[in-house]
């Protein structure tokens, strides 16, 4: 871009005055400033980005309970804030294996040159077992995207998390990993995948913590684009 910005200036120097040569380096011009708008919040293969999650989960009754969850990230080297989202849910706890629920998830992301809104209602199932210690769990997520400046999506969502059965000193750190994958309706695409490592703890009471890795890959127009994750994630349970 510096190139063509030097090729311009001489251009003009040059004393381009001919109607012909300045209708050329206006469509430069206007050609520079739509890459710019365009490319300006798609981040560099391979860059890194900070998440953080926290939720609030309150119980109804025995038998369901309400979450809230908000999160925010950082991209472009975490030195760019782009994305944040608010999350209300209900879960209802059938057995000590199998809960379900739905919500609404309300999106404010960047895209070109300013923040948009994207709606987000959703589906959810949660599976849990112990196998020889391991505290695993499955969740399985149908959700429906849309708003004004992209086309609706059907999308679903497999996350695997499993916490291994070792704790460490006072604050019960559990060594934790995790993998999700991201199915598009729309055309039948397999796009995302989210593979996790890290470690769960329990400062205090009622609150639970997690710190993670998380190595993300994304598809776009068939070409796959990775970015690496440092997450945090506080949850307080009442």
């Amino acid at each position: 871009m510096r190139y063509l910005l030097t090729i311009i200036t001489k251009i003009n120097k040059a004393g381009g005055n001919r109607k012909g040569e300045m209708k050329r380096i206006n469509f430069i011009w206007i050609g520079l400033v739509l890459i710019s708008l365009t490319s300006a919040y798609a981040y560099d293969n391979h860059d890194f980005q900070v998440w953080n999650t926290e939720v609030e989960e309150f119980k109804v009754n025995k038998n369901s309970k309400i979450s809230l969850e908000q999160e925010f990230r950082w991209g472009n080297n975490a030195g760019d804030f782009y994305y944040q989202h608010y999350d209300v849910g209900y879960i209802y706890l059938l057995n000590n294996y199998f809960n379900f629920g739905g919500g609404f998830r309300y999106i404010k992301q960047k895209s070109a040159d300013k923040f948009r809104d994207v709606s987000e209602p959703y589906l959810a199932a949660f599976m849990f077992w112990n196998p020889a210690g391991f505290n695993l769990s499955n969740r399985m997520r149908f959700e429906y995207r849309y708003a004004d400046y992209q086309s609706d999506a059907y999308v679903f969502r497999n996350k695997l998390d499993i916490k291994f059965p070792w704790k460490f000193t006072r604050l019960a750190i559990q060594p934790m990993v995790a993998d999700e994958i991201f199915f598009k309706f729309n055309g039948g695409d397999f796009n995302e995948n989210r593979l996790f490592a890290g470690f769960a703890f329990n400062p205090v009471k009622y609150i639970k913590a997690e710190i993670y890795y998380m190595l993300r890959s994304t598809k776009s127009s068939g070409v796959w684009k990775d970015t690496n994750v440092l997450g945090t994630k506080l949850k307080l349970s009442f």
